[in-house]
């Protein structure tokens, strides 16, 4: 019965926002700003950059918030705009890359990922990776983005976009393992 209540309560905010009422819009930020914030950062490391890029990203969703229609959750619609915001954000600032692509490149196999690491442990070793892997590898395994819509929102091909995620997970397989036998080690 709660997320019933929450749902309507938020439903509620949204319809006020919408007239531009700032305790509403003001309501909505404090409710989705945290895991907006990471959302940033996972594409944006240093935290300053990405609290910038967050308060843009708000600053668009309280613009374009007549657009939503209510189909779907707020909270994904909050996302999407997000995410296309630190793209944005890294575009600008030049941090996104050009990245290499494996000439007569066919499918990429799966990497085996040791998953009894840490968050902590996983989202340093993400951080650690160079951007266009990690945008790749955001984009794909996090967000749920296929490689067609990858390809098109960083302006790559889509065998590019299957060759930084392999290499993301094989570096971050690389990072987790090493990691793991150094632990082992001293044990």
């Amino acid at each position: 019965m709660k997320v019933i209540q929450l749902h309507l309560q938020e439903t509620k905010l949204i319809k006020r926002a919408k007239r531009n009422d700032r305790k509403a819009q003001q309501a909505l930020y404090a409710q989705h700003a945290p895991k907006m914030l990471s959302v940033c950062r996972y594409y944006i490391s240093n935290v300053h950059d990405a609290e910038e890029t967050m308060l843009s990203g708000f600053f668009k969703v309280f613009t374009n918030i007549k657009t939503f229609k209510n189909e779907g959750s707020f909270e994904g619609w909050i996302r999407r705009i997000m995410v296309r915001e630190s793209i944005s954000f890294l575009r600008k600032k030049q941090h996104l890359l050009a990245v290499e692509e494996i000439e007569n490149y066919t499918e990429v196999t799966e990497c085996e990922m040791d998953i009894s690491a840490g968050v902590a442990e996983i989202q340093n070793a993400i951080d650690a990776l160079p951007q266009g892997y990690r945008i790749v590898f955001n984009l794909y395994e996090i967000e749920g983005y296929k490689h067609q819509e990858i390809a098109n929102m960083l302006n790559i091909s889509v065998s590019t976009s299957k060759t930084q995620l392999f290499k993301a997970k094989k570096a971050l397989q690389t990072q987790l393992l090493s990691k793991k036998n150094r632990t082992n080690e001293i044990a």
